[in-house]
């Protein structure tokens, strides 16, 4: 009888392969670029979290891999079409320019606000779960009201990564809990951005700073920790482009900027 009824278990199995699947999430059907489209992690306090995921054909679950997050703007956010975030937005392909072999996470959330700052740490916790991770190396960029949902990260587990790049937006998380953290942060914005001005992010840099030398840090540590890159007209001009607001989307390109971000390791 234990026989056939372990044969009966073995080929029910192999009949339903998807037995052994990750219950937690629930997987896209297409793919674009190299990602897997619209993944769905069904969690218990964030409730359903949409993202699109690369991972790289050299991964196989031995050796830890880089992480990678970028959040996108209200015109990637998930009601605007799913995927137009990748559409819209380059820096999730940039990524790979820096470091190969690493996951890309690009999170669809449904608004720039604590909800979505929220359902960003669970599906980063849920990616450090479920693969290979070094936890060394997780890395984040949020432009525009992606910047926002992720500077409100940054002020509730900012230990999770090792550098953020927030690009034209306005920082609303806590930089005390940053500042405790020693996240390295790069803050860069044109100088008359359209849409916030570039008085938040001075202001945000500014009181970081004041926070570390509340610490005893030096200028040359405050420095390797807090970068503020306030872009001039010209520098979106020569790149064929008048709106600094919009013109955010190059810092995908910028090395300077990028280089930056994958070189730091917690």
């Amino acid at each position: 009888m234990k026989k056939y009824l372990l044969a009966w278990l073995l080929m029910a199995l192999i009949a339903c392969p998807a037995a052994s699947a990750d219950e937690r999430v629930t997987p896209g059907e297409e793919t674009w670029r190299g990602f897997q489209m619209d993944n769905v992690l069904h969690s218990e306090t964030e409730g359903d979290i949409h993202y699109h995921l690369y991972v790289p054909v050299s991964y196989d679950g031995t050796q830890p891999f880089a992480l990678f997050l970028t959040l996108p703007g209200y015109e990637g956010l998930y009601f605007q079409g799913v995927g137009v975030n990748l559409q819209a937005e380059a820096f999730a392909f940039e990524a790979q320019q820096y470091i190969p072999d690493m996951i890309i996470a690009a999170p669809q959330l449904n608004d720039w606000g604590l909800p979505s700052a929220r359902q960003t740490i669970a599906l980063t916790e849920y990616l450090l779960d479920a693969y290979n991770i070094d936890e060394t190396r997780v890395y984040a960029n949020g432009y525009s009201g992606g910047g926002e949902t992720m500077s409100q990260v940054m002020g509730l587990r900012p230990e999770l990564f090792a550098g953020y790049l927030h690009c034209s937006s306005q920082w609303d998380g806590d930089l005390a809990v940053l500042a405790e953290s020693h996240t390295p942060v790069y803050l860069a914005v044109g100088e008359n951005d359209e849409y916030y001005g570039s008085e938040p992010t001075r202001k945000a840099y500014a009181k970081l700073c004041n926070l570390y030398r509340q610490q005893g840090l030096t200028e040359t540590e405050i420095d390797a920790l807090a970068v503020l890159d306030v872009k001039d007209a010209e520098y979106f001009s020569e790149r064929g482009v008048n709106n600094q607001h919009g013109g955010g989307g190059l810092f995908a390109y910028d090395e300077d900027m990028m280089g930056r971000l994958f070189r730091q390791k917690r």
